[in-house]
């Protein structure tokens, strides 16, 4: 008897910004997302504990090391590399990089991905943020703000759901009218394309933003892979070469269906 096996749904995965250890991580959220989907690579893009909860208070759930499971059971079942970049929120992490364990994983502070040709300068993107890298005291203030703008957004979707009515980012909503969050957003971006530039580089992912994007600047490409605290999405690379942007909870069935068939089906 030979179990049945099945190319990975996706050549890259990148995920990041969990903040797992947090209150507004949605880990339930993102291992439904692993447990629906495959790679080659998966590269955990930055603030994927937040050490900074985690000091102050925060709490570790069972749904929190559940990630780490899904990410191991991805690493047996389909030899899938894992590449863990450190973000600002677990800089705890500056003290063993860079890091090597086996063939399939590995910490460290940034990554160049090499595909279909092109070249692909991978940071969290915390160096070109100045106050989390300059002024972290005031990062820290401005932390507390946002956690609570992140324990209304729990409680309006929460509601939301009641009526039948799907996840809505409340808190992206609002970072979005803002013109000093959308100033930043746009200084942020270009410096994070001149970085791509400055490596010769065709295209630069990141995360750190909570702003999910694909596009073209200044010839180069900008992808950033959002979040699993506000806008709960993932940057996939296809086996053509094509990056896509997956929104929680848009899903494949077929996906989750060639799942179960591969765990229940053998020749």
């Amino acid at each position: 008897m030979m179990s049945v096996n099945y190319q990975p749904t996706y050549k890259t995965i990148v995920i990041s910004d969990l903040h797992l250890g947090s209150k507004g991580s949605k880990a339930k959220e993102v291992n439904e997302f692993l447990k629906a989907y495959s790679c080659h690579q998966l590269i955990l893009n930055g603030d994927i504990i937040d050490g900074w909860q985690l000091k102050k208070g925060g709490e570790w759930k069972k749904k929190h090391t559940g990630f780490f499971r899904a990410v191991l059971k991805m690493m047996d079942r389909w030899d899938t590399e894992v590449i863990y970049l450190r973000g600002n929120h677990d800089d705890f992490l500056d003290q063993i990089i860079p890091l090597k364990i086996g063939k399939q994983f590995s910490i460290r502070r940034d990554y160049t991905l090499k595909s279909f040709g092109k070249k692909y300068f991978i940071t969290h993107g915390d160096i070109f943020d100045s106050i989390t890298s300059q002024m972290k005291w005031l990062a820290y203030l401005g932390d507390i703000g946002y956690t609570f703008l992140l324990w209304v957004n729990k409680w309006y979707n929460y509601h939301r759901e009641r009526q039948g009515k799907p996840y809505y980012s409340l808190s992206q909503t609002i970072k979005q009218k803002v013109k000093a969050a959308v100033n930043f957003i746009s200084d942020f971006e270009e410096k994070l394309v001149e970085l791509a530039i400055a490596q010769e580089a065709d295209g630069i992912i990141c995360g750190h933003i909570h702003k999910a994007e694909i596009k073209q600047i200044n010839g180069v490409s900008y992808m950033n892979s959002g979040d699993w605290v506000e806008s709960l999405t993932a940057l996939v690379e296809t086996h053509q070469g094509e990056w896509q942007i997956l929104h929680y909870p848009d899903f494949d069935l077929k996906t989750e269906l060639k799942e179960i068939l591969s765990d229940q089906m053998t020749l």
